[in-house]
């Protein structure tokens, strides 16, 4: 899962080798909190956040096998 959202990540910023996803495992909640280039924020946010909406959807659906609930925070 953490590599989805590093691959989603990379194809949406000017600065992909500044691309970072830490992994924090609570209970039955998994929070991947990406953190990106300074100029590339708003680009994985987007406008009103429909592209990390879009992301955290993606992610989301993908994890349904998993078990638990899955989120993505954007740490700038």
């Amino acid at each position: 899962m953490e590599e989805l959202v590093i691959l989603i990540a990379k194809a949406l910023v000017d600065h992909p080798e500044d691309v970072i996803v830490k992994t924090v495992e609570k209970d039955r909640l998994v929070v991947y909190e990406l953190s990106v280039h300074p100029d590339d924020v708003g680009k994985v946010i987007g406008k009103q956040g429909r592209i990390a909406k879009a992301l955290r959807t993606v992610v989301t659906s993908a994890a349904v096998k998993m078990d638990k609930r899955v989120t993505v925070d954007i740490i700038s």
